[in-house]
C-alpha cells in the first residue's frame, strides 16, 4: 500500500508538471476571443491527449530505448516555435482571420504540441513499468483541469489586452518553445 501511494504521489507530481506545461501555452491561446463551449472543448481535447500520447509513449517504450525520448521534445519546441510566430505575424496584419487557431485543426495542432512531453515521459514510464492506467488517467484529467484554467484566465486578460493579445499570445508559445528547446 505504501508503494503504491509513493508512486501515486510521484505520478501526481509528474501529472502536474506537465499539466503546467498545458497551462502556459492554454493562458497564451486563452488570449483569443473564446466562447465558454470553445474552451470547454479545447480544455477536454487537451486532456484527451494527454491520454493518449503518455499511452503510446508507454507502449513505445516498452520496446524502444529511452534516448528516443529528447527528441519528442524538440519536436513539440519546433511546433511551438512555429505556431507562436503564426500568431505574433498575423497580429501585425490588418486580416482578422487567422490560420492559427485553437479550432479544428488548430486545435489538433495545439494539443499535440502539448502533449509531445507526456509522449516522452510516457516513453521513460513504459520502460521502468509505470502503472498504465493510473497514470493515463492522472495526466488527462490534471492537464484538462490546468488548460481550463489558462483558458480562463487568458480570456480574463485578453479583454485588458485587446489587440495585443494574439502578440502576447503567440510570444507566449513561441518562449515556451524556446524553453522546449534549449532545456536539454
Amino acid at each position: 500500500m505504501g508503494m503504491f501511494i509513493g508512486e501515486l504521489v510521484a505520478l501526481s507530481m509528474m501529472a502536474f508538471a506537465l499539466g503546467m506545461d498545458a497551462f502556459s501555452v492554454a493562458l497564451g491561446m486563452g488570449l483569443f476571443r473564446l466562447r465558454f463551449k470553445q474552451i470547454f472543448y479545447i480544455g477536454v481535447t487537451i486532456g484527451v491527449f494527454h491520454i493518449v500520447m503518455p499511452l503510446l509513449g508507454i507502449f513505445a517504450g516498452r520496446f524502444l530505448s529511452h534516448q528516443f525520448g529528447g527528441i519528442a521534445s524538440y519536436i513539440g519546441g519546433v511546433l511551438l516555435l512555429l505556431l507562436g510566430m503564426q500568431m505574433i505575424v498575423t497580429s501585425f496584419k490588418k486580416e482578422s482571420d487567422s490560420f492559427v487557431s485553437p479550432m479544428g485543426i488548430g486545435l489538433i495542432f495545439f494539443a499535440f504540441s502539448v502533449s509531445l512531453d507526456s509522449f516522452s515521459v510516457g516513453l521513460s514510464l513504459g520502460i521502468y513499468g509505470a502503472r498504465t492506467l493510473l497514470t493515463i488517467l492522472l495526466f488527462g484529467f490534471v492537464s484538462m483541469i490546468l488548460t481550463w484554467t489558462g483558458l480562463m484566465l487568458g480570456r480574463h486578460f485578453q479583454q485588458w489586452l485587446g489587440a495585443y493579445s494574439e502578440a502576447l499570445g503567440g510570444s507566449i508559445l513561441f518562449v515556451f518553445g524556446l524553453k522546449l528547446l534549449f532545456s536539454f
